[in-house]
Parts: structure tokens; C-alpha cells; sequence
């Protein structure tokens, strides 16, 4: 890979990590007036027409083909805009006001579900080293889930419950991201608007589904308007601009070296939650530089590695 070539994958996986990372404060907001479902449901309708549009200017309507991988963008879709988003933002929702920040910190946790999701499709055992970094990351990560107070996790089990739910969205997000690679010969903004549209479609029955048999109200007109700006934000920025550049990023980089972009998050949330008045413990930054000094070290050790085994041939 030449300069240029890496200068532009790290430019474009630089965009949406900083554009996710004003994503969960913005949400923290507009979770007090919408529910995660609907939320999720509107943003995602919007982005994949808008993506879909997109695709039919830059690209024609054969780009709109499925050719016979309806089933895989449906999985794919429904991962990246179905589980992430509902599974994420009601964990942050459930978490109170630190929601942006403990959604964030797992976010960074991103690169090691990667590892141990390639070690179970791939059968290649992380190093020792890395088994190492998961739990030094995940005794950070914990740190930031309780501000350094262990009789939280017995005395708040929906606390602890809601970060399990956004692990389960990231590791949602780590399944979409991965996914690309099936599509060979797709380009970034075919694969994304085809999932982005497969997702939103599964988001609407699930969502028609829930409202239909009393778990979810409708919202108004007048209250989903007062969420506007938030939804503008998470539709053209966190959604069509970030979703794009990520996978463009990660198509050039490849996932295992996009994903530590992830670590940029908690740091641009830490910052915008502080700007916001919401109170940041000591012991909640300290737990997100360990998390992200674990990460970036674990990275550093496979990059030795990889081209000490290099030089070796």
C-alpha cells in the first residue's frame, strides 16, 4: 500500500469516527424525547433513500441489482441498522446521564471483537498478548461503567445489563463491518445504501410490529419535530457521510486496522459530554485511557510481529 493510498483510507475512517463520536451526546438528548426504535426507524429511512439516490446518480440503476444477495444484505442490513442502532441506544438510554460515555468507551472495544470474531470464523488464535489486551480493555471499560464503585454491578443490575446491550450492538456493528468483504467487486457506496435500505426495511416491521401489539406509541408529528436537529445530525452526519467514509476506509485499510480508529471515539465524547454539563469522574477518564492505551499497544504488538515474520521471509 503506498503513501496516498494510506493517507486516504486513514482520512476516511478519521471522518466517521469523530462524526460517531458526537453521535451518542446528541443522542443522550434526543433520547429524552424519542424512543430508540422510532428514532433509529427515521434516521435510517432517510439515509437510505438518500444513499439510494446516491447510488443511482454515481453508479445507475444497475447498480440497484442484487444479483442473488438479497438474503446476505438482509443479514448485513439488518445487523448494522437493526442491531447496532436498537440494541446500542436503548443500552445507552438505560444507562441514565453517562449513557454517551459508556456507549462510547465499548465502542473502542471494537478492534478486539474484531480479533475474536476473525478467531472464530478463521480459526486463528489471538497471541497471548492480545487475550492480555482484552482484559486490561475490559477492566478499563468496566471502570468507566462504574466510575470505579464494584457494588455497582450487584446493586445496578440494569446498569450493567444496558452496557451488555450496547456490546451486543457493537459486536453487531463488527458483523456489518465485516461484511463487506462478501460483496467483492461491489463498491463502499453500493454496499452501503443496499444494506442501509435492507436494515431500514427490518427496522419498519419490527417497529409497525411492536406498536401493533402495545410495545411502542407512535410518536407525533409534533414530538418527532422536536427531535429535528438531533435527526438531522444523526441522518446526514453520523449516518449517510459517516456510514460511507467508514466503509470506503475499511475497504482500503481492512477492518482489523479501520477498527482502531474506533479508539478516537470515547476521547470526542468525553469532550462534547463535559461541554454538555454532564459531570465526567475521574475515575471514568481513567478508565477510558486504559481501554484505548490497551487497544492501541495490542495493535503495535501484531504490527511487530507481522513485520518481524515479514522480514524473516
Amino acid at each position: 500500500m503506498n503513501r496516498n493510498t494510506l493517507l486516504t483510507g486513514i482520512t476516511y475512517c478519521l471522518i466517521p469516527v469523530l462524526a460517531w463520536g458526537g453521535m451518542f451526546p446528541v443522542m443522550q438528548v434526543a433520547l429524552k424525547v424519542l424512543d430508540p426504535f422510532y428514532f433509529t426507524t427515521i434516521r435510517y429511512i432517510w439515509a437510505g433513500l438518500i444513499l439510494l439516490g446516491m447510488l443511482i446518480v454515481f453508479e445507475g440503476k444497475d447498480a440497484l441489482r442484487l444479483e442473488g444477495k438479497s438474503w446476505k444484505l438482509l443479514f448485513f442490513g439488518t445487523a448494522g441498522f437493526s442491531g447496532f442502532g436498537f440494541l446500542t441506544f436503548v443500552g445507552q438510554q438505560l444507562s441514565g446521564p453517562s449513557g454517551a460515555i459508556i456507549a462510547s468507551v465499548i465502542m473502542a472495544l471494537m478492534p478486539l471483537m474484531t480479533t475474536c470474531v476473525n478467531w472464530a470464523l478463521n480459526k486463528s488464535k489471538p497471541k497471548l498478548s492480545t487475550f492480555i489486551s482484552i482484559f486490561i480493555a475490559l477492566l478499563g471499560a468496566l471502570l468507566v461503567i462504574t466510575n470505579g464503585d464494584p457494588s455497582l454491578i450487584v446493586q445496578a443490575k440494569d446498569h450493567i445489563g444496558a452496557s451488555l446491550l450496547i456490546m451486543l450492538g457493537a459486536l453487531c456493528w463488527v458483523v456489518y463491518t465485516m461484511g463487506a468483504s462478501q460483496f467483492a467487486g461491489w463498491s463502499p457506496l453500493r454496499y452501503t445504501a443496499l444494506t442501509t435500505c435492507f436494515g431500514s426495511l427490518m427496522n419498519i416491521l419490527i417497529v409497525l410490529s411492536a406498536t401493533v401489539f402495545g410495545a411502542l406509541t407512535m410518536p407525533s408529528a409534533e414530538r418527532i419535530g422536536s427531535a429535528g436537529s438531533e435527526l438531522l445530525y444523526m441522518i446526514l452526519i453520523a449516518g449517510v457521510l459517516a456510514v460511507f467514509t467508514w466503509n470506503v476506509g475499511n475497504k482500503i485499510l481492512k477492518p482489523e486496522n479501520g477498527m482502531l480508529f474506533m479508539n478516537i471515539v470515547p476521547v470526542t465524547t468525553v469532550t462534547i459530554s463535559a461541554l454538555q454539563g454532564v459531570e465526567v469522574g475521574r475515575l471514568q477518564l481513567v478508565g477510558t485511557l486504559i481501554v484505548i492505551v490497551a487497544l492501541v499497544m495490542n495493535n503495535l504488538i501484531q504490527r511487530q510481529r507481522k513485520e518481524a515474520g515479514e522480514y524473516a521471509k
